[in-house]
């Protein structure tokens, strides 16, 4: 991705109808917006739960974000990143031509959260 610009993060989870299931994915976002402040950060969900990852988008650019960085919240590389995002992500570069979209990998596959993840399976 460019070095240039605001950068927008899209932290892009499942979804659920229970509200409180979203209490993670929001946490997250608050630790990346403290964690750096000039970054704008927002959640969005495939399904069952608002907002999608277009209208989360929208909003990103709306305040000023020259690119957009997708992380999926996933563990891995299910039906839905493997079939439903790649759609996805094409409509939103179709809806923001100028605005650069990035996906970065399943949070799963990244070697640090699969080490926190042994680390806490291990914790007594």
């Amino acid at each position: 991705m460019e070095s240039t610009g605001t950068v927008g993060i899209v932290l892009l989870a499942h979804g659920s109808r229970d509200l409180r299931w979203r209490a993670p994915v929001e946490a997250i976002a608050r630790r990346v917006a403290e964690r750096d402040p000039a970054v704008l950060v927002r959640c969005a969900y495939l399904e069952l739960s608002q907002p999608d990852l277009h209208a989360a988008a929208a909003d990103l650019v709306a305040a000023g974000a020259a690119r957009i960085r997708v992380l999926p919240l996933f563990l891995g590389m299910g039906k839905h990143l493997r079939e439903d995002l790649p759609r996805l992500l094409g409509e939103l570069r179709a809806r923001h031509p100028r605005v650069p979209v990035e996906l970065a990998r399943a949070v799963g596959e990244e070697p640090q959260v699969v080490d926190l993840l042994a680390t806490l399976a291990l914790a007594s």
